[in-house]
């Protein structure tokens, strides 16, 4: 075993470098139009648009945070697994029908119908801020998980921001999404490979399945069914409510998700691929989980193998990137490594690319800055790519002030905005009552819930017995999506009453 990093796994990280930025320029030379550029033609397989999907949302947060979480505070995320039927049930037969009748290439243009340009300007910039946080998030994770494995120390931090941003920018910017999607399949496998690969060896270890637990291990949570308490971190009934909300949010509002299905040539073709996307995500969370199990197990056999200092609780988000470098062959380490950059990039290549084409389709376009030959509209998506880049690189350089683990934070920063996007979508396409009016109060009222049940713990103050939010993070995304579409709606039937029919007041 080696003590940190070799120069074998540096040769296995730098060749995976190389073959992105290959990809990158690959399929750039091939690039006429910005239609090509953002949505591949719309031609692109469903399959391959549905791994896809599930390499930009099972990011370095996820390969991080479902072992951390798994090991350092229970098992219960794993129940997020019944809600994904019902998810693809309602996001299948509910959403994409609606949404495959119009082929654009922002999905905000969608707003614009019944809502107006205002409520297609607010939709846009809110994805903007989201996917900035999530990225920002990503490349923060992803680049102290890298310091743990090299053995740096934080102020190595901002150089590996540095480095990862740049690389996945560079790829894209001249790629477009038929290289975000190629790399994303090769990100995929590498991803759910590197996980096979530590539990194997961890089984090998410990010779059998002795890591596998029989009962509560002291450092996990309790972790109830259900509690009316809203200060309870964990509840496995709060894990299927927001799971089922997120989900539904993000394949109905993000553009990430939406642009994706444009890519497909159907309706048929965007459920198969959505789909794939929530059956790879069933398989590697549920390895993944595994995983923080299996290290659980390594380490308490082996306690004398665990860094100085560290805890299982206090540090299990640093527990697996520890285990990669200091645990792993020279070599298959790098593999590994690979893995954990490979799942930054997956998210970071989505963003960059469809916050390229909101800012080009839906601000740009509309001010009629944009150019008008295909040419200079795909110079300046590249350079919007870098613009993009230079943004995530300053924002993880904010995401060590927020509190918590990487499954809050995710929830506090990034998650913010998911669910009052997605609203807007259902007072646009599915609640006609409501108003333009109506949807900009009730977008109003979702954002402030969002903030207020975020960050309960600063603006209220912290359980005593606890020391937690007193309201929990899982609560995030369901109440603000609740507040919003109620008061939406009841400010509309009011504006009703008092204006004139087919006036908004």
């Amino acid at each position: 075993m080696n003590p940190g990093l070799a120069a074998a796994d540096g040769l296995v990280l730098g060749a995976y470098v190389g073959l992105t930025l290959w990809l990158g320029w690959f399929y750039g030379r091939r690039q006429s139009s910005t239609r090509e550029y953002f949505v591949g033609s719309g031609r692109m397989h469903p399959v391959a648009i549905g791994v896809s999907l599930f390499a930009t949302l099972v990011s370095t947060v996820s390969y991080l945070s479902v072992p951390g979480e798994t090991l350092g505070r229970g098992p219960v995320l794993l129940v997020q697994l019944l809600a994904l039927p019902l998810v693809y049930l309602v996001v299948g037969y509910g959403l994409l029908p609606a949404y495959m009748r119009h082929r654009v290439t922002s999905a905000y243009e969608l707003l614009e119908v019944r809502l107006g340009a205002g409520a297609r300007l607010l939709g846009a910039t809110m994805f903007l801020a989201l996917r900035l946080a999530w990225m920002s998030l990503v490349v923060y994770a992803a680049s102290v998980a890298l310091t743990v494995m090299i053995g740096a120390g934080p102020s190595a931090v901002p150089l590996v921001v540095v480095f990862t941003a740049a690389v996945a920018v560079a790829y894209t910017s001249v790629g477009g999404l038929r290289a975000v999607v190629v790399t994303d399949c090769i990100q995929s496998l590498l991803l759910f490979g590197g996980a096979l690969l530590v539990l194997g060896i961890v089984t090998v270890e410990l010779g059998g399945f002795e890591w596998f637990p029989t009962t509560w291990r002291d450092n996990w949570d309790s972790q109830p069914l259900f509690s009316l308490d809203p200060a309870t971190r964990v509840t496995a009934f709060g894990t299927v409510i927001s799971t089922m909300v997120w989900y539904v949010a993000t394949a109905g509002g993000d553009q990430v998700s939406v642009q994706r299905f444009m890519a497909t040539t159907d309706l048929r073709a965007a459920r198969r691929a959505y789909g794939t996307q929530l059956v790879a995500i069933a398989v590697v969370t549920t390895v993944l989980a595994l995983v923080g199990v299996a290290l659980l197990g390594y380490f308490e056999s082996f306690p004398e193998q665990l860094g100085a200092g560290m805890s299982l609780r206090a540090d299990a988000d640093q527990v697996f990137p520890f285990f990669i470098a200091n645990r792993l062959p020279s070599g298959i380490a790098g593999l590994v490594v690979a893995a954990m950059f490979a799942a930054a990039m997956s998210s970071v290549d989505s963003g960059v690319n469809s916050i390229s084409a909101v800012v080009l389709t839906d601000f740009l376009g509309r001010s009629r800055k944009q150019p008008r030959d295909d040419a200079a509209q795909l110079r300046l998506a590249r350079r919007l790519a870098v613009a993009t880049g230079a943004l995530i690189v300053l924002g993880s350089f904010l995401m060590e002030r927020v509190p918590g683990n990487i499954t809050e934070v995710t929830s506090k920063t990034s998650n913010l905005l998911t669910a009052p996007i997605f609203g807007l979508f259902l007072f646009a396409l599915f609640l006609p009552r409501v108003r333009p009016s109506g949807a900009w109060i009730g977008t109003a009222a979702g954002l402030a819930a969002a903030v207020l049940v975020a960050f309960s713990g600063p603006i209220f103050g912290m359980d005593p017995e606890t020391g937690g939010d007193p309201v929990s993070f899982q609560w995030v995304a369901s109440v603000s999506l609740l507040v919003q579409v109620v008061v939406g709606w009841a400010v509309s039937v009011a504006l009703e009453k008092r204006a004139p029919a087919g006036r908004d007041t």
